[in-house]
């Protein structure tokens, strides 16, 4: 009985000479795949279900471009041979390419502007990621690399928010919205996700007039304001909470599915976690609404407001949507 480490799927193919487009295609739809060519034609992927569906459809388009396509299940002999089968997707130069690039990109860190590194940072991001996705046996090399980079992001994500809070200990206590009602709330200016996420939600459900103000450096906070999202403020990380999820379990307001759910996305955003599918589209619009409002985080605040009350409603029509079924259910 084959072991899934034990299969393999060889797709031979061949084209006419004539059909240069079509053959530039197709080497780079096997090269995002990550294949290991044997020899012209022959290429070797480990079977998965993904990697058979990707690669017919490869053999199907040489087909259609008048070539031929061979797509066949194969196993190794011996052990000795798995072992060279594996070794032809070690990926340890691909690792080692992707610190070079890090370490040359760091002398140059302090010399850009945020546009700069936020586009590095996300240029980098891909890279990495597109190794990981081809890495289908991934060891030393992978957990090394993967180290580096926690330790280069740090360095962006540092120089990109130089006064980001800080994670605290401690238990969250329950406090009265009432006793805090017409406050002047204070955080650090150009926002970013957790920061307007969290601004929305105490003028939208916790403190109705609040007003706000956008600090230049945390210590410029008021000692009578009530400060959020920077080290030392009233609300800010505790533990594996993110401001936004502070403020939601400090004011009782986690019991409200369709807040938690937007938690979820500011946490992720915000620190990481596991993907959020609504994440990058709402990453994707702050990003755009602070670059043309970057001088006005009053207008930034307005207009991202506007996006978290629609994904609030989208979440609860989803809630009543998901009630009725389980109720029409237990009928």
């Amino acid at each position: 009985m084959p072991t899934p480490d034990s299969s393999w799927l060889l797709l031979v193919v061949s084209l006419p000479t004539s059909s240069a487009t079509a053959r530039m295609r197709v080497w780079r739809g096997l090269k995002a795949l990550g294949c290991a060519a044997l020899r012209d034609g022959a290429h070797l992927l480990p079977a998965r279900p993904e990697h058979e569906r990707a690669l017919q459809d490869l053999g199907d388009e040489c087909l259609r471009e008048g070539g031929s396509a061979w797509l066949m299940s194969v196993q190794p002999r011996s052990s000795e041979d798995l072992a060279a089968y594996r070794q032809l997707f070690d990926r340890t130069d691909d690792y080692a390419a992707l610190r070079t690039a890090w370490k040359e990109a760091n002398r140059d860190l302090a010399t850009l502007g945020t546009p700069e590194l936020v586009r590095l940072q996300r240029k980098l991001q891909r890279e990495l990621e597109g190794v990981r996705a081809i890495d289908f046996f991934p060891g030393d090399a992978s957990a090394e690399a993967q180290a580096a980079w926690t330790d280069f992001n740090k360095r962006l994500e540092t120089l990109l928010a130089p006064d980001e809070p800080h994670e605290t200990q401690g238990r969250i206590p329950r406090l009265d919205r009432a006793d805090y009602q017409g406050r002047t709330w204070a955080t650090r200016r150009r926002l970013w996700v957790d920061r307007v996420a969290s601004a929305w939600l105490i003028r939208r459900f916790i403190d109705r007039d609040a007003r706000f103000q956008w600090l230049a450096r945390p210590s410029d906070c008021p000692r009578r304001a009530l400060g959020f999202d920077f080290d030392g403020a009233t609300f800010t990380h505790v533990e594996d909470r993110v401001t936004f999820q502070t403020l939601l379990a400090s004011f009782g307001l986690d019991a409200d599915a369709s807040l938690v759910r937007l938690g979820a996305i500011v946490h992720v955003l915000d620190v990481g976690g596991d993907p959020v599918p609504e994440a990058k589209g709402f990453e994707a619009v702050m990003a755009g609404a602070r670059e043309r409002l970057a001088d006005d985080d009053d207008a930034l605040l307005g207009e991202m407001g506007t996006v978290l009350d629609s994904l609030y409603a989208h979440f609860q029509r989803e809630a009543r949507r998901s009630g009725s079924n389980d109720k029409s259910e237990t009928r």
